[in-house]
Formats: C-alpha cells, sequence, structure tokens
C-alpha cells in the first residue's frame, strides 16, 4: 500500500528531487562561473541564494501544477511549462537581488545566467526521463505498431501506449505528409504496405475517423500484409477510446445528406411516445431522442427487463417507463390519454422471419392489430404526426413477418383518407408515414451477433444459402434517417431509405472471420429457412418519387379501401386458413416453405 502512487507522493517525490537537483546545479554554476576554483568568500551566502532561488522555483512550478502530472506521462508542452517557470522565478531572484544587495554580497550575478541553464536542462531532463526509458523498453518490444491518421489522439497513444513501439506514422492529407508529429515523420498512406513491410508492423492503429469506402480499401492492404491485430478510434457516449475494428465499420454507410437541424426542429421540445422502445431499434430512436432534445419521452414496451435497460440509460431528458402491450387497445387508450404525446414513433413488431413461420396468430396480432391500435389511437387522441417503421421484407413477401409489415403499411397509407373525410375542417389531422429499410447491424435476432457468439465458441459458421444477399445500415444511422423522414412526412407516404449496395451474408462471414484472426473456423450452409429469400427488395416498381434528400425516396402510393382493408383484418382474426387470407390481402405475397 505505501508504495502505490497518490498525488500527494507524487508531489512529495518531485519536490525532494527539485531540492537535490537544484542544490546540485547551483553549486556546479559557480565551479563553472570560477573554473572549479571557486574562492571561500563567494560562497558564504551560498545556501541563502539556494533557498531563496528554490522557493521561488518550487512556487512557479507549482503554480503550473506541473506536481500534478504523472511522471509517464510528461509531455512537451508540460516541458515547456518547467522553461515558464523558470523565467519566473529567475527574474525574481534577481529583483530581489536588486532590492537588497548587502545580504548577498560578494556575489556574482553571472551564476544566475549559468544556473538558470543548468536548472531548465537537469530538471526537465529528470521529467521526461521516464519516458525515455519506457521508449526505450518498447523499441525492444515485438509489438511494432502503425499508427493511420495524425490527430490529437495519436497523440494521446503516443504517450499511453508504453507496451507498443510507434514505429510509424501515416495520413491521406497531403499537407501533412513530410512534417513531424511528435518526432515521426509523416508518411503517404499510399506507401501504406511498403511501409509496413520495411517497418516490420505488427499492428495497426487507426486514430482517426474514415469513411467506410476508404475504411475498405485500409483494411484490405492490412489484409493482404497479413495484418491482423487492427484497432481504432471510437466516440463513445462523448469518449474517445481504442476499439477492435468490427465488421460494423467496414459495412458503415454514413449518409451525406443527414439534417441533423431538421431532425431538431422535429423532435426538440416534442413529448414523444415510442413503441417497442426497448428493442434494437426503439432504443437507439430513443437515445437519439433524448439527443436531439426531447421534452418527455413516453418508453413503451412489454418487455420488463428491455424496458428497465432503456429507462436506466435514459437520464438527461424525462422518461417515463410504460410496460404494456400494443395489442391492448384500452390500457393504450389510458396511455395516450394521460400523457396525450405530440409525436408517436411506432417501432414495437414481430421481426424474426422463422420465429414468425412458427407462430402466425401471435404475428398478426402484434405486428398487424397492434400497429392498428396504435394508429387509431394517435388519431383519437390528436397526435400530431406517427412514424412507423417499416422493412425491406415488405416489398413481395415471400413471408408472413414481410405480409403483416406490408398489410401494416397499406393500412398506414389508406386510414389517412378516411381521417380526412370524419375530420372536421377545424380538427388537426395526424401525419401518419411508414419508413421502409433492410437489416440494422447489430439488432437483436440479425446474423452479425450470431456469426460473432460462433467465432467466440469457436463453432462453425452457418450461412443459409451461398448466394443469399441482404442490405445493411448501421442502427443509429437508419434511426437518424428514419427522424428524418419522419421530420419531412405530410402523411401518407411510404419513406425508402437508401441501403446501400447489397451483401453477400458467406463475404461477411469471411470477413468477420478474418477480422477475429480465426480463419480456419469453416462456413457450413444449413439452406434457406421457412419464409426466407435469397434477395430483399426495398421497391415494388421504379415509380419511385425522390424528396430533397439523396437517401430518401418515396415508395408510389397503394390504394386499398380502408372500410374493406378494415373486414379484411377482422376476417384475418377468425379464419382458419390465414395464409390464403393473407395472400387475398396482398396478392404479391408469394409464401416459401423452402
Amino acid at each position: 500500500m505505501i508504495l502505490k502512487p497518490t498525488p500527494a507522493k507524487r508531489a512529495l517525490f518531485f519536490i525532494f528531487f527539485d531540492i537535490v537537483i537544484s542544490l546540485g546545479t547551483l553549486f556546479l554554476a559557480y565551479n563553472l562561473r570560477f573554473n572549479f576554483s571557486v574562492d571561500g568568500t563567494y560562497l558564504e551566502h551560498f545556501f541563502l541564494v539556494f533557498f531563496i532561488l528554490l522557493f521561488l522555483k518550487i512556487g512557479s512550478i507549482a503554480y503550473f501544477n506541473l506536481y500534478e502530472v504523472s511522471w509517464k506521462f510528461f509531455s512537451l508542452s508540460d516541458l515547456k511549462k518547467i522553461v515558464y517557470a523558470h523565467m519566473i522565478a529567475y527574474p525574481l531572484m534577481i529583483v530581489i537581488y536588486y532590492a537588497v544587495p548587502q545580504f548577498f554580497a560578494p556575489f556574482p550575478r553571472s551564476v544566475l545566467i549559468i544556473d538558470l541553464s543548468l536548472s531548465i536542462l537537469f530538471l526537465g531532463f529528470f521529467r521526461v526521463l521516464k519516458r525515455l526509458i519506457l521508449e526505450n523498453e518498447s523499441n525492444k518490444s515485438s509489438q511494432r505498431t502503425l499508427i493511420i491518421g495524425a490527430s490529437s489522439f495519436s497523440q494521446t497513444i503516443m504517450k499511453e501506449k508504453t507496451d507498443h513501439y510507434i514505429c510509424s506514422l501515416v495520413d491521406d492529407d497531403k499537407h501533412l505528409i513530410g512534417t513531424y508529429f511528435s518526432n515521426l515523420k509523416i508518411e503517404s498512406i499510399a506507401n501504406l504496405a511498403k511501409i509496413i513491410m520495411e517497418k516490420s508492423v505488427d499492428s495497426v492503429i487507426i486514430a482517426k475517423p474514415f469513411k467506410a469506402e476508404e475504411l475498405n480499401k485500409i483494411y484490405k492492404v492490412l489484409k493482404e500484409m497479413h495484418i491482423t491485430d487492427i484497432r481504432m478510434i471510437s466516440l463513445t457516449n462523448h469518449e474517445t477510446k481504442l476499439k477492435n475494428l468490427t465488421i460494423e465499420d467496414l459495412l458503415a454507410r454514413n449518409p451525406k445528406d443527414l439534417d441533423k437541424n431538421k431532425i431538431g426542429e422535429f423532435i426538440k421540445d416534442k413529448v414523444i411516445l415510442i413503441t417497442g422502445a426497448g428493442g434494437s431499434i426503439g432504443s437507439e430512436i430513443s437515445r437519439q431522442c433524448e439527443m436531439f432534445g426531447a421534452k418527455k419521452l413516453i418508453l413503451l414496451d412489454h418487455s420488463e427487463y428491455n424496458l428497465y435497460a432503456i429507462t436506466e440509460e435514459i437520464l438527461d431528458v424525462t422518461r417515463v417507463p410504460v410496460m404494456q402491450s400494443i395489442v391492448d387497445k384500452e390500457r393504450l387508450e389510458e396511455t395516450f390519454a394521460r400523457y396525450c404525446p405530440d409525436i408517436v414513433i411506432h417501432a414495437a413488431a414481430y421481426k424474426h422471419v422463422p420465429l414468425v413461420e412458427s407462430n402466425i396468430h401471435e404475428a398478426i396480432l402484434n405486428n398487424i392489430i397492434g400497429t392498428k391500435n396504435v394508429i387509431d389511437t394517435a388519431i383519437k387522441y390528436g397526435v400530431k404526426k406517427l412514424v412507423m417503421i417499416s422493412t425491406d421484407k415488405a416489398v413481395r413477401p415471400t413471408n408472413v413477418m414481410g405480409t403483416t409489415k406490408r398489410i401494416c403499411e397499406l393500412y398506414a397509407q389508406n386510414v389517412v383518407s378516411l381521417e380526412n373525410a370524419i375530420s372536421s375542417q377545424n380538427a388537426p389531422c395526424t401525419d401518419i408515414v411508414a419508413v421502409r429499410f433492410g437489416n440494422v447491424l447489430g439488432s437483436s435476432g440479425s446474423v452479425i451477433p450470431k456469426f460473432r457468439s460462433q467465432i467466440e465458441q469457436g463453432r462453425s459458421l452457418t450461412v443459409t444459402h451461398p448466394d443469399i444477399t441482404r442490405y445493411f445500415m448501421l442502427i443509429n444511422e437508419a434511426c437518424e434517417l428514419v427522424l428524418q423522414a419522419g421530420a419531412i412526412g405530410s402523411g401518407g407516404e411510404i419513406f425508402i431509405l437508401d441501403m446501400g449496395e447489397p451483401v453477400k451474408i458467406v463475404d461477411l462471414a469471411k470477413k468477420m472471420l478474418e477480422l477475429s484472426g480465426k480463419e480456419d473456423l469453416e462456413i457450413k450452409f444449413s439452406g434457406l429457412r421457412p419464409g426466407e429469400k435469397l434477395y430483399e427488395e426495398l421497391l415494388i416498381d421504379e415509380s419511385d418519387a425522390a424528396t430533397e434528400y439523396e437517401s430518401i425516396t418515396v415508395a408510389a402510393p397503394s390504394f386499398y379501401d380502408i372500410d374493406k382493408l378494415n373486414a379484411d383484418i377482422e376476417e384475418l382474426l377468425t379464419c382458419k386458413d390465414k395464409l390464403a387470407k393473407l395472400k387475398e390481402i396482398v396478392p404479391e405475397f408469394e409464401h416459401k416453405l423452402n
């Protein structure tokens, strides 16, 4: 315990050595002044000079908080402060000398000039000594690390990564190439492969953000050079740290036309009710609403744990946890009446295709009746806008899940006309929009967490088919675009998010194995599951309309008489052949049993 470092021990340690070093430099200054033959009369007031000078130096050093700096993290800026402290202490010593010269006579003033130089040199050297020792030890380490990106975080890495020898630094900024950064010459990222070979690099740290396209190019080079230890900068909860490069980083879309001002105007100071608030999409929507300044969040979910988890996470806005099912319309109406939400974001749904295939009635109840309850209640209680989360599986569906979501889209689009017809001219209407997108990376039940779990357990990765493809988007990117689509919707639209190019699942599996360094694990094909299709689509046809944002388009409207749709939904609940009825409502439904 006695050796455990504390701020007080650190300060006493440096003060002690400052006293010893200062005594030595002053004595050496006298000897240098007199060529190591000092007349005793000049040493008469040696200790008076020493103690006054020591008091001034320690006071000045303490003023710059240098006694609080950890020895191994002492930096160039701290070294500058040592110089500044001396520039205060020694002029003050000269002022004192000229104020009362009789107390010092005889005293050679040139000693102060010599001691100033020696003190800066030795006190500074002592403080950087540990850094030099640690860096020398790391030079001998086999872990030779290359940093990609010159940033403030790069400097932090160079200070703190004492277990790594930083052997090179590369960047893509042509204005930085050839300049020096913390004693390392910045080289061009275009020569990355050559530098890795010449410097015998073992690991790489990506210290500044890159777009996914650029990141994939970097990863391709690193893979070709057999570099598997790859870490990168990560911003989480306003904190910058290092994490392993993941498949999510390589697939990130980073939409260019994200309009945060528009989202802010939509969300700020609003009471927002989020259904399925504890799920993958709902929880991220909740975080985004908190970030964009919502007045109050009504977090509705039927899962106790999920609701607890998101309630504990949302701290900077008033939040109300409501544990109930959207199937229970009576309870739902009580919630709407009590909290009077301005906006409803409907994310609650059963989404897992195989499970829905095995539980058709429950899926119809939750997805269709639950959505209908949310929409009808929102209209009844004058909600200004409702945003419904849909899916690419609603396009030419081959499974029950996609078909239920397509029926939800039809209801959302066509109930608007009924609402307008029955509303008086003075009564405000509810703007209802749906947002359709593909898979989100890392969501519960998705393929990436499944692969990650299999890799951790050392098991073979199971892919249903060698040709199966899916669209992917990061959860936060999808949710931001959902809110942006909600902001621009005027009612009745089905917005489609640009998901980029589809990704082959087998390629995704191979890349995850590469990133984990476990390429020896097998990939096995298990066959398509019930309701699963090889390729997902986002549009039924090409008659979509553009919006002011390239990342968001609008599907062509689909008319369905709302009275007939209501009757069909009622019949769907009671009929025996639910698949046939689903096909009747959604003629493009082609059920695949695989």
